[in-house]
């Protein structure tokens, strides 16, 4: 082996490291969510077995994403628990009547539109098709924001590579597309883009 050919693979080794490894730590900054949320004891204590029964429709059929402040107001009027999480939620956002400033993991870009109505209701999507099983997590991770574009890692996934993605990980338009593929649905560009 030449000395050209083993600086040219120590040097294709360590830009494919930076480029698979370092970059996408340096392009991504976490934050944490306000409060610490628990969607698997909200389900157990609630009987709360639906996504929709906190993240519902409203009455014209679209999404209203985040539960709003009355919907944890019925549970959290006043502290029920111990934690340090309810007592901030209860002190800081529901008795003075602010909202709390949740981080939105899926929120996509300003050109595309989206219906959960359509999505759910009529084709039968289950939440954890695109979202994956939050409605399980004992905690909340941190939110990653793309430095450059300013959206959430969630867009993207977590695989830099794409491959051996996890159910849910992940909501480009390559993941629509192969989606709507598998199901004969087809739907033109202003189907989606405004």
């Amino acid at each position: 082996m030449s000395r050209n050919t083993l600086v040219f693979g120590c040097g294709l080794v360590m830009a494919l490291f930076a480029g698979w490894v370092l970059f996408p730590r340096a392009l991504y900054s976490k934050k944490p969510q306000p409060i610490e949320f628990r969607h698997k004891t909200h389900a157990e204590k609630s009987g709360a077995s639906d996504c929709a029964q906190c993240h519902a429709f409203r009455d014209d059929g679209s999404y209203a994403g985040i539960p709003s402040m009355d919907t944890c107001a019925g549970c959290h009027s006043d502290r029920i628990g111990t934690s340090a999480a309810e007592e901030k939620l209860v002190d800081q956002y529901i008795k003075p009547g602010h909202a709390t400033p949740w981080l939105v993991y899926s929120r996509q870009p300003a050109n595309v539109w989206f219906s959960h109505a359509i999505h759910v209701k009529r084709g039968g999507l289950a939440c954890t098709e695109c979202h994956g099983n939050y409605g399980e997590s004992d905690h909340l991770r941190f939110y990653e924001v793309n430095r450059i574009s300013g959206y959430s890692r969630d867009i993207w996934g977590h695989s830099m590579s794409r491959l051996r993605r996890a159910p849910g990980d992940g909501m480009k338009m390559s993941d629509c597309e192969s989606c709507h593929q598998k199901r004969n649905v087809e739907v033109g560009c202003l189907g989606c883009h405004e």
